[in-house]
């Protein structure tokens, strides 16, 4: 009985390498960064191993070293002193991202900046839009997440990526840009998001935890599949031009309907908690950490993501420059 030997090219590495169907390279990352007013030295933030909030001198040079590795695309969240209800640190000319976007673009102007555009973090209520009562008002969050946006584009921010999960805020954020003059700054849109538990660690390290209920009615359902087409699909009517799905492990089967559906470049986002659990199940040995982080990052890519948002960039970068000696480059 004849049967087909598909082990053939799995005998050695070299033939595994030849017939690999998937790669994941420096290229395909975006590495997140925090950066937090009045704060004097880099802080560690204890769910995050690895990961910092950053003054801004210290991020800047955090940007030098990461470009030195060959990382090349940063996306920022800032951190207010002060909080209001409207979140008026995210447009101030003088804002800690505005003021950071500057800094970096000055040290180092080849680096691509992507600006997180939300009020999350500024507002002190900690949602992500402006409040009628006790809920998020969709078109006056609307002005002021386009005001975010234009003050973020003056500032030397090379991406737009607006992560407040409002309807319009494609339409709205690219009519503003337009009108400013920044008709070649393109959106990079958190098309679907859902309202994950997966978030956790990163609302200690943004410091924008909403301070009563939840994000659910206007983050995506975790059940719903067929909305997340129609909120990608919806975005791309309206100008987008990236796509992203958030978080990306725990949603592999949208990356790949939407990869199946659309043409634009799409993002995953392989959140803080994905983070922190291969973390944490590596300090317990339960797992190998690096094997566990690279299968994951790969599906991601498999599942059809072009680009990938990850805490994990620096660490890989590291792993890829090594000296003559095994050390890695520091």
């Amino acid at each position: 009985m004849m049967f087909k030997r598909q082990r053939r090219l799995r005998r050695n590495p070299f033939l595994r390498d030849l017939v690999r169907e998937t790669d994941v390279s420096l290229d395909d990352f975006i590495y997140p960064l925090f950066v937090k007013e009045g704060l004097e030295q880099p802080m560690e933030i204890p769910s995050m191993p690895g990961i910092y909030q950053f003054p801004i001198k210290d991020l800047v040079e955090e940007v030098g070293r990461c470009m030195s590795l060959g990382l090349k695309a940063f996306i920022l969240f800032g951190i207010p002193q002060n909080k209001d209800e409207r979140g008026s640190q995210a447009y101030a000319p003088t804002g800690i991202v505005q003021e950071t976007l500057q800094a970096i673009k000055k040290s180092h102007p080849e680096a691509l900046l992507i600006a997180d555009t939300c009020l999350c973090e500024f507002t002190d209520h900690g949602h992500c839009g402006l409040l009628k009562e006790d809920d998020v008002d969709n078109d006056s969050s609307l002005e002021l997440l386009t005001q975010v946006a234009v003050s973020q584009a003056q500032a030397g921010a090379d991406v737009i990526a607006p992560s407040n999960a409002m309807d319009g805020f494609v339409t709205t954020i690219r009519r503003g840009l337009d009108a400013a003059g920044f008709d070649q700054v393109p959106i990079m849109a958190y098309s679907v998001k859902f309202a994950s538990s997966f978030y956790g660690p990163f609302r200690e390290a943004a410091e924008g935890a909403p301070q009563f209920g939840d994000r659910k009615s206007y983050q995506m359902d975790s059940a719903n599949r067929r909305e997340a087409l129609r909120e990608a699909l919806a975005d791309e009517d309206e100008q987008a031009d990236f796509l992203m799905v958030k978080p990306a492990l725990a949603y592999l089967d949208i990356i790949r309907e939407i990869r199946g559906t659309s043409l634009l470049p799409l993002v995953a986002y392989n959140v803080s908690g994905e983070y922190a659990m291969i973390k944490a199940a590596g300090e317990k040995g339960w797992l190998n950490p690096i094997l566990t982080r690279d299968e994951s990052l790969l599906a991601m890519k498999r599942a059809g993501a072009d680009l990938i948002i990850t805490y994990f960039a620096k660490e890989i970068a590291l792993e890829r420059w090594k000296d003559r000696d095994g050390k890695a480059v520091k």
